[in-house]
């Protein structure tokens, strides 16, 4: 193995997959092994420097997942749930770590990416940023510090593109508000309210989701009571921070045993 763990770019593409290009192609501590897109991509066989409308960097765009698998140490994971489900396989396959960043994933996805976990390692956040996962365990305490005469209210804001509502990383705060009070979110949650919805219910948890513009992302956990309310808020500004956490969680699956991790895991939270 080279002295520098070799990084696979899943959705090479995408404005994710570039970033994290980028970092690696910029970075001391990694190397770029592959970069792959789906079957008749227009970047299929270009190097992925000049698709990017750079210099050439030595690394074509295939469509062959395995085959790039199989020449590195980590797989980095942006894309869609079908997609990640096929690659943790491949990736278990070939030994690599699978840092996986998707969002959207249910739970037929998940029960797949667990069986994958039982031969090698996996990393999963719905938000690979070290702020949101602060945030989350600060929802958690909080929750737990306060009864049910505080409402809870989580708000999330993204760019026009983005495809799932709530995101990713509502659902993980969503998670941890269940977990501070000892219920189940699924018993829990309140998604997209609309007409005539009648008074709150005593122990729900809301979501609100907002898609506009350019917004990388902005999380809002509200505690609201009579007379006060607390918020506790995160915004993304530069959707490198997401990259950042994604590579430094490939780093840190190096040596590591079989199994699911989070981001949690990686920042020793």
């Amino acid at each position: 193995m080279n002295e520098d763990p070799g990084i696979v770019i899943t959705g090479a593409s995408g404005r994710m997959g570039q970033t994290l290009i980028r970092l690696v192609l910029g970075s001391d501590k990694l190397r770029l092994a592959g970069c792959v897109e789906r079957a008749g991509h227009a970047w299929i066989g270009r190097d992925v420097g000049e698709a990017m409308g750079g210099a050439a960097v030595g690394v074509k765009v295939t469509d062959d997942p395995l085959e790039a698998f199989a020449k590195a140490q980590a797989v980095v994971d942006f894309t869609a749930p079908a997609a990640t489900v096929a690659f943790a396989a491949l990736a278990a396959q070939a030994r690599a770590v699978h840092v996986i960043g998707t969002t959207g994933l249910e739970a037929e996805h998940l029960d797949k990416i667990a069986a994958a976990a039982r031969h090698a390692v996996i990393v999963r956040a719905g938000n690979m940023s070290l702020g949101v996962n602060l945030l989350v365990r600060l929802t958690q305490k909080v929750a737990a510090a306060l009864d049910e005469d505080w409402d809870i209210e989580i708000v999330e804001a993204h760019h026009r593109m983005k495809v799932d509502a709530p995101s990713g990383t509502a659902l993980m705060l969503g998670a941890a508000a269940a977990e501070g009070r000892g219920v189940s979110l699924d018993n829990s949650k309140v998604s997209g309210r609309d007409g005539i919805t009648g008074a709150r219910e005593r122990g729900t948890i809301g979501f609100s989701a907002i898609r506009g513009g350019d917004v990388v992302g902005e999380h809002d956990v509200i505690f609201a009571s009579e007379g006060e309310r607390i918020v506790l808020r995160h915004l993304a500004t530069d959707r490198t921070i997401f990259a950042r956490g994604a590579l430094k969680a490939a780093l840190w699956g190096q040596g590591q045993k079989p199994g699911q991790y989070d981001m949690m895991d990686v920042l020793g939270l």
